[in-house]
């Protein structure tokens, strides 16, 4: 149980008052209170009630529910309202296009009561004559329940590494165990997996099996064709393990991590003696592949090139750009964010809250900005040499112009211009925008180009040449959002910045102090792609981003 599932419930509850057209007023309360907990900085597990009562925004009645929700994964008046509503009805609130209000309209005038369902009926174009729906409607949603089957029983790296890295610890406990490590898609670091992959060695095989089964209440585990074990963690998450004696380890760790493609542009055959990976790419002549490479792509003929010398590491990344604070709707405020900057080791923080036509996200009003500009003069003044850059995310506006008159975005040290409004763009709308966008001269970083969210939202077509090669003309660098719902410029367009000579800044779009922690997954990511430092943009020292951004500005 995370802050993230207690805010999923609150959600839940929000949204089913929405279907069943109860209180309006209550569905808004609980749906703004899910959204302060998913930002909240505070782990609310380990606290009680009375506990849960003195953090800013919970209250007495709040703070009983979560703490329902931390033991019994739902609260009273949930329950009710889930008793009252098909599972299939709830399952579809993940289609996107509709509205909880929908749906209940969906449920009570065509009968329709899961996902297939509504499939169906819009196959037979039934929604097309009800009231507030229509044929782009009815479009989009066939498009959304397209994703949503083509990402069932898929998860992200982050909470999957998470949940592994539990289980791995437990492993090594095993005395029948001589050494666990990950592998697969897992040790590939790749930011959507199905399952976490194991490589065990160890003499008692079927002892490992009834040991796990026993540990984590299992009947068995699933044996199959691979000669692998396949079971399920914490009524989850898919594992599967793979078991070898000592001398075949390091063989079975290159054949299990790798994927077909990589391992036969490497000429791997599964009857070779593998003394240690390292050996076997010098044998092979070729410099070491890092995992997160080995996805049967140019790497090969890369590494050959020496194309992958210097790649990023999170040691290199000198400071930290796109982050939110109170000013917008972030949840610490400026001076929190820009000490525990410095406490990290970085050299300085770019402040990019969010613009003002962001109402629903407390975008910055004229004047708002001209405050937040005199404390980071101030907080600059004490925190020197640390520095903290005077930045915006301007919304990128319908038209492609940036939020804010010249003379206001003038005074920023650099700006991220992102799309948050007005998503469900085709290619014809979303290039012309974006491109007016990067020939803004204002405009520093071009911000989660593509606005996906994995496994929920796909984001809207780019031409991804196009805009790269509008970033290298006009002298704008590309966001790497590191976000691990986001990894947004994906990985596999790295190359092509770096052949253009186009600056990716790793960005954590922190919302709070701690989520400069998920630069990790950025630079995972970057790595997959072959970042190197020398294309990152914030790898720079304080001079050099000082320059960038001076030179931008002219």
């Amino acid at each position: 149980m995370t802050n993230d599932d207690i805010a999923d419930y609150l959600k839940l509850y929000s949204q089913l008052l929405d279907l069943h057209g109860l209180d309006d007023f209550r569905a808004k309360s609980y749906a703004n209170a899910s959204f302060r907990i998913d930002k909240l900085g505070l782990d609310l597990i380990p606290l009680s009630v009375a506990e849960m009562e003195k953090v800013d925004g919970i209250g007495k009645s709040l703070a009983q529910k979560i703490d329902a929700i931390k033991t019994t994964e739902s609260f009273p008046e949930l329950s009710k309202l889930m008793e009252k509503t098909p599972e299939g009805v709830v399952q579809m609130l993940r289609v996107k296009g509709i509205g909880p209000k929908k749906v209940g309209q969906l449920w009570r005038e065509l009968g329709l009561e899961s996902i297939g369902e509504l499939l169906y009926a819009c196959n037979e174009n039934r929604l097309v004559a009800l009231k507030g729906f229509g044929e782009k409607t009815q479009t989009a949603i066939i498009d959304s329940i397209g994703f949503i089957e083509a990402n069932s029983g898929k998860y992200h790296f982050a909470k999957v590494e998470k949940a592994a890295m539990e289980l791995l610890e437990h492993f090594r406990e095993f005395e029948m165990v001589d050494r666990v490590e990950f592998t697969g898609e897992l040790r590939r670091k790749c930011e959507i997996l199905e399952e976490a992959e194991f490589l065990v060695e160890t003499l008692q095989s079927n002892a490992f099996e009834l040991h796990v089964a026993k540990q984590f209440g299992l009947e068995t585990f699933q044996y199959e064709e691979t000669g692998s074990y396949h079971f399920t963690y914490n009524q989850w998450l898919p594992c599967r393990v793979y078991f070898c004696e000592k001398p075949d380890f390091e063989r079975q760790w290159l054949a299990t991590t790798g994927n077909l493609a990589h391992l036969s542009q490497i000429g791997f055959k599964r009857d070779v003696l593998v003394e240690s990976e390292t050996k076997f790419y010098e044998n092979a002549g070729i410099p070491f592949i890092i995992p997160e490479l080995r996805e049967g792509l140019q790497e090969t003929g890369n590494a050959k090139a020496g194309k992958y010398t210097d790649l990023i590491e999170t040691a290199d990344l000198k400071g930290v750009l796109h982050n939110h604070s109170k000013y917008s709707d972030g949840m610490h405020s400026l001076e929190e964010m820009a000490v525990y900057a410095k406490e990290q080791g970085y050299q300085y923080l770019g402040m990019a809250d969010h613009s003002r036509t962001a109402a629903y996200a407390g975008g910055l009003s004229i004047g708002r900005v001209q405050e937040q500009h005199r404390e980071i003069d101030q907080l600059n003044q004490r925190l020197a040499p640390f520095k903290v850059f005077k930045g915006i995310e301007s919304d990128i506006l319908g038209d492609g112009s940036l939020d804010y008159p010249d003379e206001v975005l003038s005074t920023f040290d650099f700006v991220v211009a992102s799309v948050h409004q007005n998503l469900t763009m085709t290619e014809d709308k979303a290039m012309p925008r974006l491109l007016k966008a990067i020939e803004n001269p204002y405009t520093t970083i071009l911000g989660h180009p593509t606005g996906r969210l994995l496994l929920s939202r796909p984001g809207y077509p780019i031409d991804h040449r196009k805009i790269i090669d509008a970033c290298a003309s006009n002298g704008v660098a590309i966001e790497l959002n590191a976000h691990p719902y986001r990894l947004d410029l994906d990985w596999r367009w790295l190359w092509y910045c770096m052949e253009k000579a186009v600056p990716v800044s790793i960005n954590p779009d922190a919302h709070r102090k701690e989520g400069y922690h998920d630069m990790y997954y950025g630079v995972c990511a970057a790595r997959k792609g072959g970042l190197t430092k020398e294309y990152t943009l914030n790898a720079v020292g304080l001079e050099g981003i000082s320059k960038y951004f001076g030179g931008k500005r002219g």
